[in-house]
């Protein structure tokens, strides 16, 4: 079954990708966005296959970005992807 999920971005991972993608573009004009297309795009793939990444905890996950050394660290639940 395929679930309708809302994503929450807490401020601090919010922060840390608004500096990263900044950094990059600071490295390479066009290079932060490219990180940003890469964020949407793990975050595609934990909304549609939840469960399926690495557990660090009982309550949280790992989803590992392509191409650029980051992980998306988050939690689920029925209605929400909650990164942390």
């Amino acid at each position: 079954m395929n679930r309708k999920r809302t994503v929450h971005f807490f401020p601090p991972a919010r922060n840390e990708l608004r500096n990263a993608v900044a950094d990059y573009n600071d490295q390479c004009a066009g290079l932060g966005f490219e990180l940003a297309v890469e964020i949407r795009r793990t975050v595609a793939r934990i909304l549609e296959f939840s469960s399926a990444w690495t557990r660090l905890s009982a309550r949280i996950r790992r989803c590992l970005a392509n191409r650029f050394p980051y992980a998306v660290i988050f939690r689920y639940t029925d209605t929400h992807v909650y990164i942390v």
